[in-house]
């Protein structure tokens, strides 16, 4: 997939703020994730693509692999805006922070949030799921994915959305620091893998996707707030496993 590409569509949050100009998607109705594929035809991967995202990681479509990597996370830049794009409230990165997998080095661009969980684990969604969002300099992507459960107020959350938007197409200063960022992912970041695509249109295949196996904790407060800034669940449906398996 070419990067441009995907900055017209997700980095730069969306064509309110990109001036890329596609077929209007959503989450309700005639434009929900059941009609993305005829919406455009730039969007025809949304229903013709064979390794699409979200998935549902069960025991069947899991392997376990003796040695798999770990990620070298080097998050170091504060966030400097969060951006409530009609679809997701997203934070943006200042440059210089990444993560290195495969050998390659991954830029964190921004991370946003969806209400309820995409990507399932045994079945089970959470009330809230974060993306970390990367870019390599070949165009390459990953994300790596949070799970959030219910629990108790979580402060980096709360920080957040002190500063969100609730207003589509509105964007706002947010200054959160690299230790904050670093500490919205489990300390154990054990994490499960496979190959999908992203979860919005043009739901775009060959994005390395990495699951984190532990979860972090939100309160069900914050999950309404965002519910209520948005309008609507914000979830793209599980897609089919078909022959991928995902590794751990």
């Amino acid at each position: 997939m070419k990067l441009a590409s995907f900055l017209g569509s997700l980095l730069v949050a969306s064509s309110l703020f990109a001036g890329v100009h596609h077929a209007h998607w959503g989450y309700m109705g005639e434009e929900d994730p059941t009609h993305w594929g005829d919406l455009d035809p730039e969007y025809a991967e949304c229903k013709l693509g064979g390794s699409q995202s979200p998935i549902d990681i069960t025991a069947e479509n899991t392997i376990k692999t003796v040695g798999l990597e770990p990620i070298k996370f080097d998050y170091k830049t504060s966030a400097v805006s969060v951006i409530n794009n009609g679809h997701t409230v997203q934070v943006n990165i200042a440059d210089g922070s990444t993560i290195a997998v495969d050998g390659k080095v991954f830029e964190l661009k921004q991370f946003h949030f969806h209400s309820p969980s995409e990507n399932h684990i045994d079945g089970k969604a959470f009330p809230l799921e974060a993306h970390f969002v990367h870019a390599a300099k070949d165009g390459s992507l990953a994300v790596v994915a949070v799970m959030f459960k219910d629990g108790k107020d979580n402060p980096i959350i709360n920080k957040v959305w002190k500063k969100m938007p609730h207003k589509t197409g509105e964007k706002a200063t947010c200054k959160l620091p690299a230790k904050m960022i670093n500490e919205m992912l489990p300390a154990d970041k054990t994490y499960y893998r496979f190959d999908g695509s992203l979860t919005t249109p043009p739901c775009s295949e060959g994005v390395r996707w990495f699951v984190m196996k532990h979860y972090s904790e939100v309160s069900a407060e914050e999950v309404n707030e965002f519910m209520e800034t948005m309008h609507h669940p914000n979830n793209r449906p599980i897609q089919p496993t078909n022959a991928r398996k995902v590794l751990q």
